[in-house]
């Protein structure tokens, strides 16, 4: 392979993994590869042989890898909370009485009727304002207000 067909291949390699981190939209999943690729095209450009610019790629692209993992890890730790997270503390009103013995009970939260269960295994009656405690699958777990 020639000299300017390396140079042409890590140029083309290094605008794919830029578009593709671009178009990912998620973050920081290829532009290590992109780094590697504009590396290995240097050394295209110094005429080195492609086994050593492949080398370079590989190992550049572990080095900045490895690098900026804890900056990936800071920009992926933003979560966003589902909406089964933000119905944790909300109250909800009983529409069949709770009681976990008989597997039953419902309750009317923002509008939804979800299947309810009691967190201390108390029986909550029809009309209770409960609190939400936490949600298991399509499940509330609920503690009646005192």
């Amino acid at each position: 392979m020639t000299a300017t067909a390396c140079i042409i291949v890590w140029a083309v390699a290094f605008v794919f993994f830029v578009v593709v981190e671009i178009a990912n939209g998620a973050g920081l999943l290829s532009i290590w590869f992109a780094l590697g690729s504009l590396a290995a095209m240097f050394c295209a450009i110094a005429k080195l042989p492609f086994v050593a610019q492949f080398a370079v790629f590989v190992l550049m692209s572990i080095i900045f890898l490895i690098a900026t993992r804890p900056l990936a890890r800071k920009v992926q730790k933003t979560a966003i909370p589902t909406n089964f997270e933000l119905d944790v503390g909300k109250t909800a009103q009983v529409i069949e009485g709770v009681d976990n013995s008989q597997n039953k009970g419902r309750v009317k939260l923002d509008g939804t009727d979800w299947s309810a269960v009691s967190a201390d295994g108390s029986k909550i009656p029809v009309g209770a304002i409960v609190r939400v405690v936490e949600v298991s699958g399509a499940k509330l777990i609920v503690e009646q207000q005192k």
